[in-house]
């Protein structure tokens, strides 16, 4: 009975300190929730209860050696030291997953899914975690003010498990727990007994695919995406069938502007549609609404991604974001692909990019080399550190018309040019000179976003004065939309939506408001169809200039979702099965799911988005998308 006693206890103990790490996990995602409520929708008690089943997988997972070694049939186990040692590791293991679930807390504004492995590959891309510490300290103290009070309240429940019997043990009543508590706690960290073991998938399967972040964490994320194969070869058609799609856009000289047209690409740094003048009626981008005025300006128009390093692979080569990990980063980052640069190059076009951070920020100095640039401009060239911010690198009123003069020494026409701003990046840094005469908004990125389109400006009556300006097409995008202010551009379809447009100083491309669907990967084959590229190219995208018959669409990829736009309608695809069906120009908040009411439309859209993303796979698994 002694022995029994013994076991009892332990056992006890062992599940109460377990219960201790589910407390901290609910808690944090009750705040995590708290602070992004507005990317939620008709959220019940019983997505809390997945939640925990979520949570349980990972403790189940992450405190393998803590359960392991606290049950193991030692003789020392009552003893103080040993106690100790299960103490740190209890620590150890409930700090990292408390630390990993408030990190997206605040990270989750900007990215809209749970961090995945890539997290650590971003934090060692560049210095731009070096540089920006500082300022995270300063903007979310809170978090680690909550953090430490975690780890204390985590502390003192613990010490309250503690109880130092003096009991007898009987050694193969002790193995034999061992092996029982140890193999059940292992089968909870696998989800249960099925074939498969639990992953981020079976959140998706668990709840609605817009609340798969609530329910699941960032630590159950992250390790399910360590050293995971990215992507896996697709058979959702046979070899050679029609409907797997062709991505191939077959060059003319038809569409061709002029002959040596020179291409400027404009990259704006989180200037989503909910920050636009012309969308929302705020004041915060003058010069920008001026110019789309000027421009052909696609008013329904999406980025392909959520960060700033899904951007430059879509614009420059027609490769959307279809993976976990961005491409850039990815182990088909190094992959040859057909991409603006080169392609251009073959014309006789020198080609820069220009980026004002840190050189190395997102590794966008090496990518853009892969991608055929000549050169590649940064804070390093601009060599003036007085010019600066605290935190990114050079501020865009000095770097966006020093790229004007650049362009003029550097560059020989015809030319390609791409310019990446950076002051609307967090944590929106506006000069102290500026902050009395830029708008006020609900939200502090308002006045960053004034002062880049205050810098646009600069830029543009900069370039003027250059004598390559009147034979340049300049294209204009967002890289992507930013942490969303209102409840309508948290969701899956305003966080993608941004503006695109062409201006042509000549006026050539005709002035006026497009709302057909375009995408950053139709970017590549619009500017080959303009500079009269007559070789056929491998690009996911479509030429908006070149077939009038073709029927746009747009792709994206977050949380294990595929996301397809086409006509009026959004398609969400998880597991390989459409599971939901949203009118997106009526229904941006995504209430009412239509998948029942139109099977003509979902088995469009499903077989569209299938033959996509089986081409996607197998081509990048294979090296394959670069034409011979």
């Amino acid at each position: 009975m002694k022995s029994s006693a013994l076991i009892l206890t332990k056992n006890i103990e062992l599940f109460k300190r377990l219960g201790i790490i589910l407390l901290m996990m609910s808690i944090a995602r009750f705040i995590f929730y708290f602070t992004n409520s507005d990317s939620f929708t008709s959220v019940h008690a019983t997505d809390f209860l997945v939640g925990l089943w979520m949570d349980s997988i990972t403790v189940g997972m992450y405190a393998i050696p803590f359960y392991v070694i606290s049950t193991l049939p030692l003789p020392f186990y009552k003893e103080k030291w040993f106690q100790l040692i299960l103490k740190v590791i209890f620590h150890i293991t409930n700090s990292v997953i408390i630390a990993l679930n408030l990190v997206d807390v605040e990270y989750f504004k900007f990215t809209a899914k749970r961090s995945t492995a890539d997290l650590f590959s971003m934090v060692s891309t560049g210095n731009d975690m070096n540089q920006l510490f500082v300022t995270f300290l300063i903007d979310f103290w809170w978090i680690i003010l909550l953090f430490i009070s975690m780890i204390i309240v985590s502390n003192i429940l613990y010490n309250k498990t503690i109880g130092y019997l003096n009991k007898n043990r009987n050694v193969y009543i002790d193995i034999l727990n061992f092996i029982v508590v140890t193999v059940c706690l292992f089968i909870v960290g696998r989800g249960g007994l099925a074939f498969r073991p639990a992953d981020m998938l079976t959140a998706s399967q668990l709840t609605n695919p817009d609340k798969t972040a609530l329910v699941t964490n960032t630590p159950l994320s992250i390790i399910k995406t360590i050293g995971k194969s990215t992507l896996i070869e697709q058979d959702f058609f046979p070899e050679g069938s029609d409907k797997i799609y062709n991505p191939i856009h077959y060059g003319t000289k038809e569409h061709q502007l002029r002959e040596n047209v020179n291409v400027m690409i404009l990259i704006l740094e989180s200037f989503g549609n909910e920050w636009l003048g012309k969308k929302t009626n705020t004041e915060f981008t003058p010069f920008l609404d001026s110019l789309l005025d000027q421009s052909l300006y696609f008013d329904n128009a999406f980025a392909n991604g959520k960060k700033s390093i899904e951007a430059v692979p879509a614009i420059f080569a027609g490769i959307p974001s279809l993976l976990d990990n961005p491409y850039i980063s990815s182990s088909y980052g190094t992959n040859s692909i057909s991409a603006l640069p080169s392609l251009l190059k073959e014309k006789g076009y020198t080609s820069a990019f220009y980026h004002g951070a840190t050189n190395g920020s997102m590794k966008f100095d090496v990518f853009t080399a892969h991608l055929g640039f000549d050169h590649y401009f940064g804070r390093k060239e601009y060599d003036n550190e007085e010019h600066a911010d605290a935190t990114w690198g050079i501020l865009d009123e000095y770097f966006m018309p020093w790229t004007a003069r650049s362009i003029s020494k550097e560059l020989k026409e015809p030319f390609l040019a791409g310019m990446f701003s950076l002051s609307s990046h967090h944590p929106y840094f506006v000069p102290e000179k500026h902050v009395d005469n830029l708008p006020e908004g609900k939200h502090p990125m308002a006045k960053s976003i004034a002062y880049a389109d205050m810098s646009l400006r600069l830029f543009f009556e900069e370039a003027k004065k250059q004598p390559w300006y009147d034979n340049t097409i300049f294209v204009i995008c967002a890289d992507h939309t930013p942490a969303g202010a209102s409840i309508r551009y948290n969701r899956r379809i305003g966080m993608y939506q941004i503006p695109i447009a062409f201006f042509d100083p000549q006026g050539k491309i005709n002035p006026g408001v497009n709302s057909q669907l375009f995408n950053h990967i139709d970017i590549l084959p619009s500017v080959l169809d303009l500079t009269g590229y007559s070789k056929d190219v491998y690009t996911f995208g479509n030429s908006y200039f070149h077939d009038e018959n073709y029927e746009p669409f747009s792709i994206n990829y977050i949380a294990n979702s595929h996301m397809l736009f086409k006509d009026d309608y959004l398609l969400n695809f998880v597991a390989d099965k459409a599971t939901g069906l949203y009118n997106y120009k009526s229904d941006t908040l995504m209430k009412y799911d239509s998948l029942s009411f139109y099977p003509e439309i979902k088995k469009d859209l499903t077989q569209q988005l299938k033959g996509i993303i089986q081409r996607y796979n197998h081509d990048l698994i294979n090296n394959t998308m670069k034409l011979k």
